[in-house]
């Protein structure tokens, strides 16, 4: 045997080579477990996904031919991405649910007709709401809205901009005048030191 070396006992020999195909089994084992761990946790997730969407669902009523998400006097401080598989909702009416933003997934709600978040903590409107092009009403007052983006003005169709006491908002971006549809703009109770011409 050319490049061997047998240093020590036959037994001495064996006990390494046991303790190494020991370890080896122990690292596969912990190997698996990790992967079975997160498994496990993304069963946890996708059932929790599920039994929140089932909530949601129960939220559902059709009224005038849409169909409608109204939530009211729940705590909700984030929309779960759950709700984006309920894309066909065309109007959503989530008041006084402590909800902190509007989800960036809004964008998949391309049928959307009305958005009404008032009296809730919101303080941003996404970029992605300018994505909504059938939007005809959007309804933020009673939040904490420091900001509007340019992007709003993405919303060809609205026709009602409703962003009363909203203490914060102090400006509007001058794009808004690209909203030939508006019928309906409501900045009541702001402080507003200029308006867009």
């Amino acid at each position: 045997m050319v490049g061997v070396v047998a240093c020590g006992s036959v037994s001495s020999i064996k006990a390494l080579w046991e303790t190494r195909i020991k370890k080896r089994k122990e690292e596969q084992e912990q190997r698996k477990n990790a992967r079975g761990g997160a498994t496990d946790r993304l069963g946890v997730r996708v059932w929790e996904d599920r039994v929140v969407l089932a909530r949601l669902k129960e939220k559902l009523q059709t009224k005038d031919g849409r169909l409608v998400l109204q939530v009211e006097n729940e705590e909700w401080k984030s929309l779960p991405g759950c709700l984006a598989q309920l894309s066909q909702v065309q109007e959503w009416q989530i008041h006084r649910a402590g909800l902190l933003k509007i989800p960036h997934f809004i964008s998949s709600f391309q049928n959307l007709l009305v958005l009404d978040l008032s009296r809730n903590t919101l303080s941003e409107i996404p970029e992605q709401i300018g994505k909504l092009t059938r939007l005809r009403e959007l309804m933020l007052s009673c939040n904490r809205i420091q900001f509007v983006p340019a992007e709003l003005s993405g919303c060809e169709s609205l026709e009602r901009l409703d962003l009363a006491m909203n203490r914060d908002l102090n400006e509007l971006p001058d794009q808004l005048r690209n909203l030939t549809r508006l019928q309906h703009l409501d900045l009541s109770m702001n402080d507003f030191s200029v308006l867009p011409a």
